[in-house]
């Protein structure tokens, strides 16, 4: 048996199965696809497939649908993405584009995702641990006291108020500001370390103090961990494929209800080196999610390593579209939030 042929079989099974939801057999592998050859050798080549684990038969009947490890063969297979039209493309920048802030525009992402896709839709805040400093304001609001407010690349904005030491000079103030600005733009938390002595020689050693204060603040505020977080849309998507589950939706919006969960599995989906990431029923190593798939894509910048967008349905997707979707709108993100 022709290993590429039994690969076209797996492939219209998949097809066929995400199409109707009904077992495909052979006689309709025959009649729906140009596969070459007869019925009865198409019977042999998923038998071969069954025998490998790639299809299952659910029941009595003649046919067979594919198990994860069958749509995990067709997904590592795709040559390409199929890419979304022209108008999709249109339809996506201009809803994105009418965003106001961060919190709108990662609102209209998953909302937008989740109705392209009919599946439930996720996006997972920029971590400030992740991000880069885009600019640095430092606003003086009483002899002591400073506002601090960081502006990261993917628009997140953080104010911080800190006590000095000793009353503020409007001078001084200003001089850190620019010298800050210039150090400190697209750098992230890790390469901010022995910024204080980068630049200390610029100061005088009354003024150090308040450098290594704002420093300080800045260091502290790209460390913070408590901003972990995902934003859902789309969950009575899930009732639309309730036939796919064989269990009930419980165990899996209880999953989608465990915001650790999701970004374990985030976490663990950014490590891919592939563009689009997909993890399949047992893949995602949670008992809740054993009949769901997981397609997400990075954001945030060229490399897709600030956070990650998804799509969350179930293992009977249309994986290409899906895909497609998920990259087009990480893409439109990632510009979106660059300015």
């Amino acid at each position: 048996m022709s290993d590429e042929r039994r690969m076209d079989v797996l492939r219209a099974i998949v097809e066929d199965y995400v199409s109707t939801s009904e077992p495909v057999g052979s006689k309709a592998l025959v009649e729906r696809h140009a596969l070459g050859v007869s019925s009865a050798t198409i019977r042999n080549d998923m038998a071969a497939l069954e025998e490998s684990g790639f299809i299952a038969q659910p029941h009595t009947s003649a046919g067979r649908i594919p198990t994860d490890k069958g749509y995990r063969v067709f997904v590592d297979r795709l040559t390409t993405v199929k890419p979304l039209s022209a108008p999709e493309k249109r339809a996506i920048g201009a809803f994105l584009e009418d965003a106001v802030d961060l919190d709108d525009v990662v609102d209209r992402s998953v909302r937008l995702l989740a109705q392209l896709t009919h599946q439930v839709a996720v996006v997972q805040y920029p971590s400030l641990r992740r991000s880069a400093l885009r600019h640095i304001e430092l606003v003086p609001v009483a002899q002591r006291h400073l506002l601090v407010v960081l502006i990261t690349d993917t628009g997140r904005v953080e104010q911080r108020t800190l006590e000095t030491s000793a009353e503020l000079d409007e001078a001084v103030v200003a001089q850190l500001r620019a010298t800050l600005n210039v150090r400190v733009a697209g750098r992230r938390l890790a390469e901010l370390r022995g910024l204080v002595d980068e630049v200390a020689e610029q100061y005088a050693p009354e003024d150090v103090a308040l450098l290594r204060q704002v420093v300080g603040v800045v260091e502290e505020t790209l460390a913070q961990e408590s901003e972990e977080r995902v934003v859902l849309a789309g969950t009575a998507n899930l009732a639309r494929g309730g036939t796919d589950f064989a269990r009930s939706l419980g165990p899996v919006l209880e999953a989608l209800e465990e915001q650790v969960v999701l970004l374990r599995l985030l976490s663990e989906m950014a490590e891919d080196a592939a563009s689009v990431s997909v993890r399949i029923g047992h893949e995602t190593q949670h008992d809740g999610l054993v009949e769901t798939s997981f397609v997400t894509s990075g954001y945030g910048d060229e490399g897709g390593s600030v956070a990650r967008i998804g799509a969350i349905g179930p293992t009977r997707m249309d994986y290409p579209a899906t895909m497609a979707s998920v990259r087009a709108v990480a893409r439109y993100l990632t510009r979106i939030l660059a300015g």
